[in-house]
């Protein structure tokens, strides 16, 4: 791993004096916006963005740019980093919220496609288990991120055939207080970029947590 630039550190081992767990101090390996994750130079979210014409390139963009972000937040990670959960009694962890979003992704794709995706770690005995499955083995690692990519990739193929926003679910829609309704494609990215935003926002406290690393 490099070393962070000089201002900050890497987490100290030592332990506080107050708890039995290792002191992590903050630190970045960005140089030019300390609060930052790198420079915008390094940043892929930044570097290759697509055009944004029009309301779809941009909801596109968005969802591009926040499936990076858990990406780089997991970025360097061992198996047991990884699976760590963040404070009892929560369950959550980055491994978690890898198979979270996964099940996400089929989830938009029965919903707006009519997909044959079943749930791949939820059941109706462990709702929880995308998170209580999220043990410390690398092949688990492994497997969630393989799988993520492939159902990023078919939901990728999905939309990039449909263009009009306004296109109805074909699949049942458990969305909304009446389930069983039509959507529009529009409302349904809407909501599947919003779960990676809000998940991006827990994996940095979870990221901070593990070894200190900071930025958006």
């Amino acid at each position: 791993m490099a070393e962070p630039p000089a201002a900050l550190h890497h987490p100290s081992m030592a332990s506080d004096e107050h708890t039995s767990e290792p002191a992590v101090t903050r630190w970045t390996r960005a140089t030019v916006y300390p609060d930052m994750w790198v420079d915008p130079d390094d940043d892929p979210r930044e570097t290759e963005v697509g055009e944004v014409v029009d309301e779809r390139s941009a909801l596109l963009e968005s969802l591009r740019h926040y499936r990076l972000t858990l990406e780089m937040k997991c970025a360097g990670l061992d198996a047991e980093q990884m699976a760590r959960r963040s404070a009892a009694p929560s369950t959550m962890s980055l491994l978690g919220l890898v198979r979270h979003l996964t099940e996400d992704e089929r989830h938009f794709r029965r919903v707006m496609a009519g997909e044959d995706a079943p749930k791949l770690y939820r059941t109706e005995e462990d709702r929880d288990g995308d998170f209580n499955g999220a043990v410390a083995d690398p092949e688990v690692v492994e497997a969630a991120w393989r799988q993520w990519r492939t159902d990023v990739e078919l939901t990728d193929r999905y939309l990039a055939g449909v263009t009009d926003l306004s296109t109805l679910n074909a699949g049942y829609s458990d969305y909304g207080a009446e389930p069983g309704g039509q959507l529009q494609l529009r409302d349904v990215l809407v909501a599947h970029v919003g779960e990676y935003a809000r998940h991006c926002g827990h994996a940095d406290l979870l990221r901070e947590l593990i070894d200190g690393r900071v930025g958006q």
